[in-house]
C-alpha cells in the first residue's frame, strides 16, 4: 500500500500533482521510493537536491570524504563553511532544510565488495555519482546481481554521459566497458578538470532517469548512452546492446563481488606463493622532503609532467616541464645515468612516466610521492594547491 500525502506535502509537490501523468499516485510512488547515492559530490550533490525536492521519501547516502575547497566549483550541496566537515554531515542539513519529509539515511564508509550487497540491497535503485572505475564496476556488479537497476552518469572536462544500466532486459556496464582502462590512462577530475556546470548538468539528468523509473514515465536512457558536448551545446544518444557473452549480465559468470581495485590493476600483482608484491612491480617513489634536500644539492634532475596551464598554476623551482603526451618523444634526451624524479599533480601521471623510463631501461628514476600538492604541504606552502 501507499503511503498518504499529508496536506504540507500536498502542498509542497502542487506542480507535480498537476500534471495528469504523475497526480497523487506518482507522488505517493515517489514517497515511497528508496533510492541509494554512491557519492555525495559533482554528481551526487544535483541529485540528491533533486530527488529530495520531488519527494523521494527514503534516499540513502553513501560518502566518507570531507568538504575540500576545490569541490566548492561544483559540489552545490556544501558551502564554504562546511569546509572541512564530512561531506555526509553537510549533505544531512542540506537535505533537511530542503525537504523535512525525506528520511535520509548515511553511510560514512567506502562501497567495498563487503558491505555493497547489504546496502545496496535497500533500496529500489542507484544513482551512482562516483568518479573512479573500481567502484563504478563494484556498482555495476552489485546492481546486475540484485536486480537494481543503475542510473550512470561521468563527467570530464566539457564532455558527459548518462545511461541507465542493469535494468530487466537492458545491458549493463560491463556490456559498454567490458575491460577497465589501463591505471593512468584515464585521468580524473581533478588530474584534468571538470567544467564546473556540467556535474550539475548531468546529475540532473540522472535524478530524472531514476524518478522516470520511479514513476513508469517516459522512456529511460535503457540501452542507450546520452553523450552531452557542454561546449558545442549538443546531446546525442548511442545504441548500448546487452552482450550476451558478459560475465555479469549475460553469462552470469560473476557470481561474487571481488576485488575491484586489482581488477582495475591498482593493485601490484601479488606472488601467488606468499601473495606478498613483487619487488619488480613497486613504484620507486622519494618524499617531498627527500627531494628537497636532493635539490639542495643539485644531484637529480627534476621532471613535471603535467600540462603547460597547469605549470602556470604552481611550479616546483628547478623542474623541467615535459607533459606526459609528449614523454616518449623526450625519453632519448633523457641521461639514464644520472637520478632522476618525476613528478605531477598528485603522483598518478608521474607514476605512467617512471614505468615508461624503466621499460626504457631506466634504473635511476623515482616518482615524487603525492606530488606538488605534498610538496606544498611539507615543503613549500608557497606552492599554490589546485
Amino acid at each position: 500500500m501507499l503511503p498518504d500525502l499529508s496536506r504540507d506535502e500536498i502542498s509542497r509537490y502542487a506542480r507535480h500533482l498537476i500534471i495528469p501523468d504523475v497526480g497523487i499516485e506518482g507522488q505517493k510512488r515517489l514517497k515511497a521510493a528508496r533510492v541509494l547515492l554512491v557519492g555525495a559530490g559533482g554528481l551526487g550533490s544535483p541529485a540528491a537536491l533533486y530527488l529530495a525536492a520531488a519527494g523521494v521519501g527514503n534516499i540513502g547516502l553513501v560518502d566518507f570524504d570531507v568538504v575540500d575547497v576545490t569541490n566548492l566549483q561544483r559540489q552545490i550541496l556544501h558551502g564554504t563553511k562546511d569546509i572541512g566537515r564530512p561531506k555526509i554531515d553537510s549533505a544531512r542539513e542540506r537535505i533537511a532544510d530542503l525537504n523535512p519529509h525525506v528520511e535520509l539515511t548515511t553511510y560514512e564508509t567506502a562501497l567495498t565488495s563487503h558491505n555493497a550487497l547489504d546496502i545496496i540491497g535497500k533500496y529500489d535503485l542507484v544513482v551512482d555519482g562516483t568518479d573512479n572505475f573500481p567502484t563504478r564496476y563494484l556498482v555495476n556488479d552489485a546492481c546486475v546481481m540484485l536486480g537494481k537497476p543503475n542510473v550512470y552518469g561521468s563527467v570530464f572536462r566539457f564532455e558527459g554521459q548518462a545511461s541507465v544500466f542493469a535494468a530487466k532486459d537492458g545491458p549493463c556496464y560491463r556490456c559498454l566497458f567490458p575491460e577497465p582502462p589501463p591505471p593512468g590512462v584515464v585521468p580524473n577530475c581533478a588530474e584534468g578538470g571538470v567544467l564546473g556546470v556540467l556535474p550539475g548538468l548531468v546529475g540532473t539528468i540522472q535524478a530524472t532517469e531514476a524518478i522516470k523509473l520511479i514513476l513508469g514515465l517516459g522512456e529511460p536512457l535503457v540501452g542507450r548512452l546520452l553523450l552531452i558536448d557542454a561546449l558545442g551545446a549538443q546531446f546525442r544518444t548511442v545504441k548500448v546492446r546487452r552482450n550476451p557473452e558478459c560475465p555479469a549480465c549475460g553469462t552470469h559468470e560473476i557470481k561474487e563481488l571481488i576485488d575491484y581495485e586489482e581488477f582495475c590493476g591498482l593493485k601490484p600483482e601479488l606472488r601467488t606463493e606468499d601473495r606478498r608484491p613483487k619487488t619488480e612491480d613497486a613504484m620507486p617513489e622519494i618524499t617531498p622532503t627527500e627531494l628537497a634536500e636532493r635539490l639542495r644539492t643539485g644531484d637529480v634532475e627534476l621532471i613535471d609532467v603535467r600540462e603547460p596551464h597547469e605549470w602556470d598554476i604552481a611550479r616546483i623551482p628547478g623542474a623541467r616541464l615535459i607533459p606526459l603526451g609528449t614523454f616518449p618523444a623526450a625519453i632519448p634526451s633523457l641521461d639514464r645515468t644520472h637520478d632522476i624524479v618525476v613528478q605531477c599533480r598528485s603522483g598518478v601521471r608521474s607514476a605512467n612516466a617512471v614505468r615508461q623510463l624503466q621499460a626504457a631501461g631506466f634504473t635511476r628514476v623515482r616518482n615524487l610521492a603525492g606530488g606538488i600538492l605534498r610538496w606544498s604541504d611539507e615543503v613549500d606552502p608557497s606552492v599554490v594547491k589546485y
